[in-house]
């Protein structure tokens, strides 16, 4: 019966395979769900996504492949209702307090329940506000909407009021780690994790269960073992290009700049403009007067690090091409021969560009460097982000 929910969901581009699919049918088959709409969509979730950036599209399958299902109308649920006999008994010994209980027993169970809504239906003449009988609303009825009754059938009902519905999947809350989309320091750090080199160093301050377990074995009392903790020993160096075109782009630059700073102990930057010259800077306030040589930097920072450049990659082309192409100076020598020297310093490299991939053809500027970083350049969407740390772990 879920064929076609799978179905959907390999047709929104969420992954799935046939073993996963099987194994949220074993689940459900077990029982691990039984009657419980938000814990079904979150077991189907955990078993079929295995990628935070597939969510919101697993989020849309599930909303469309259940559509409607919180709007039946009376007769659609009467039409519909086909539940095995012990249906309410088991959701009352989960969900239910005797007095509660008590309550549905009083009308005889689920079969007397569903009966007592068709003879109701038939007897009901206009519309019910309040009260304990009649479907209506704001009531204690188990037939009706904006009430409560803890096994009721909601009828004429825009939206839940007790979030027991099947609308939790429309919040939609992962909508922005979709792979296409702009990124938040959030999904940045989530592609950023990809690139990890697990260490262990400093003070013993982590415990050691495995080795606590052993030393207890071997010394026959309670031995507690600690050690030093993992950390990311991969080396950065951040190359970020400031002012003009950039500043379209200030506030995705320093959600990226925050999370690498987060993400990684060992972070180096320095910033330049448009092209890498011979001098960059740490401190954009003093650009001119502190400016870093760029061939110290490269006598620095030895081969292990792994180099980013971030910019648009927008300029005259006499910038990359030309001794005095840069706007701003005069420069001995041209950006192509800096930006040679630091590939081939760094050969774990990558230019990640925040302007859309479909319009780097447009500009002969981001054509050339795209070529000077032989391919190595992405856009600045997680897809693209996460393709960028897998080209720096080879």
């Amino acid at each position: 019966m879920f064929l076609p929910f799978f179905d959907t969901l390999r047709k929104v581009g969420v992954p799935v395979s046939l073993r996963e699919y099987l194994t949220f049918l074993d689940a459900v088959s077990a029982g691990l769900v039984t009657y419980d709409v938000e814990a079904f969509y979150y077991l189907a979730r955990a078993a079929m996504v295995k990628d935070e950036r597939h969510i919101d599209r697993f989020d849309r399958a599930f909303a469309t492949s259940f559509e409607g299902l919180d709007n039946l109308t009376a007769q659609d649920v009467l039409d519909a209702v086909d539940l095995p006999a012990e249906w309410l008994e088991k959701l009352a010994e989960k969900h239910l307090s005797d007095t509660e209980k008590a309550e549905i027993e009083a009308l005889g169970g689920f079969e007397a329940l569903m009966e007592t809504l068709k003879e109701r239906l038939k007897d009901q003449q206009g519309r019910h506000q309040g009260g304990n009988k009649w479907i209506g609303t704001a009531g204690t009825s188990p037939f009706g909407a904006y009430g409560y009754n803890p096994e009721g059938v909601r009828i004429g009902q825009d939206g839940s009021r007790h979030q027991r519905a099947v609308k939790v999947w429309d919040k939609r809350e992962f909508r922005n780690l979709d792979g296409d989309v702009e990124l938040g320091t959030r999904n940045i750090k989530v592609a950023l994790k990809r690139l990890r080199q697990w260490v262990r160093d400093g003070a013993t301050e982590e415990l050691d269960l495995g080795g606590t377990i052993r030393a207890t074995a071997e010394h026959g009392y309670l031995d507690v073992q600690t050690r030093p903790e993992r950390r990311n020993a991969v080396k950065i160096l951040l190359f970020l290009d400031v002012g003009g075109s950039m500043d379209n782009h200030i506030r995705v630059v320093e959600e990226l700049f925050s999370a690498a700073r987060a993400e990684f102990k060992h972070l180096e930057y320095y910033y330049f403009h448009n092209c890498l010259y011979e001098g960059v800077w740490r401190d954009n306030r003093r650009r001119w007067d502190a400016q870093t040589p760029t061939q110290e930097v490269l006598n620095t920072y030895g081969s292990d690090y792994k180099c980013i450049f971030v910019g648009d990659a927008a300029m005259s082309p006499y910038e990359i091409a030309y001794p005095g192409g840069a706007n701003e100076h005069w420069n001995a020598e041209s950006g192509q021969v800096w930006l040679t020297r630091a590939r081939n310093q760094w050969p774990d490299h990558v230019w990640i560009n925040p302007v859309p991939e479909t319009r780097w053809n447009h500009t002969q500027s981001t054509q050339m460097i795209h070529e000077i970083f032989e391919a190595r350049m992405v856009p600045m969407t997680l897809e693209g982000l996460t393709q960028g740390m897998k080209m720096l772990t080879h």
